[in-house]
């Protein structure tokens, strides 16, 4: 059985997006999109192994804000941000309170949308993953709530040099966690972090 990952950009204060975020900003005001992930555009390059290591998973879960800037019934014209090709190649569990049916996509992505819970959610990537990692992949409230539940075994954060000061934040109202550190790289518009999630 793999791991259970988590991939995040994050500000210096740990913040994973802006406020307002809405269709025109999907990020949310300011130019956070730009704060957080150039390293990944600018200087691709720099960061191959990161990036690749991003989607080398069995599975996929989100929350439904990362999928979709709607809240409340679907819009089921709605595909995900990503165009007909999403990078995740694999099965994604998007959680929401609202039933849709599973939405295939190109290059093997097809999304999942599970009403039932995180526990549920986790279950069936489990299924789906099978020895293969699973991977967390947003936003912040998926994540806390992951870290609280006790369900990642590895951390993966990719700090960018800005303070935010506030918006979406990783790591609010989860109580002490302790980590082991493994990696960390220096890169010239981020630092990437690999932590291990210690277990009692």
């Amino acid at each position: 059985m793999g791991n259970v990952v988590v991939d995040m950009a994050a500000s210096l204060d740990g913040y994973v997006t802006g406020l307002n975020q809405r269709l025109e900003a999907p990020f949310g005001d300011g130019e956070v999109e730009k704060d957080l992930h150039s390293w990944m555009f600018d200087t691709a390059e720099e960061n191959t192994a990161e990036l690749e290591a991003i989607t080398d998973a069995g599975s996929f879960i989100m929350g439904r804000n990362m999928f979709s800037p709607d809240r409340g019934a679907w819009d089921l014209d709605w595909r995900g941000w990503w165009g007909p090709n999403p990078p995740y190649h694999g099965p994604v569990f998007v959680l929401t309170h609202h039933e849709r049916a599973p939405l295939e996509m190109e290059g093997g992505t097809t999304f999942h949308f599970v009403t039932n819970g995180l526990a549920e959610a986790m279950k069936l990537a489990r299924e789906a993953a099978g020895e293969r990692n699973i991977s967390v992949c947003g936003g912040a409230q998926t994540v806390n709530q992951c870290l609280a539940a006790g369900l990642i075994d590895e951390l993966r954060l990719h700090v960018a040099p800005v303070l935010l000061g506030r918006g979406g934040r990783l790591f609010e109202g989860i109580g002490r966690i302790g980590l082991e550190q493994v990696g960390v790289r220096q890169a010239t518009r981020v630092t990437h972090l690999r932590y291990l999630v210690q277990r009692d």
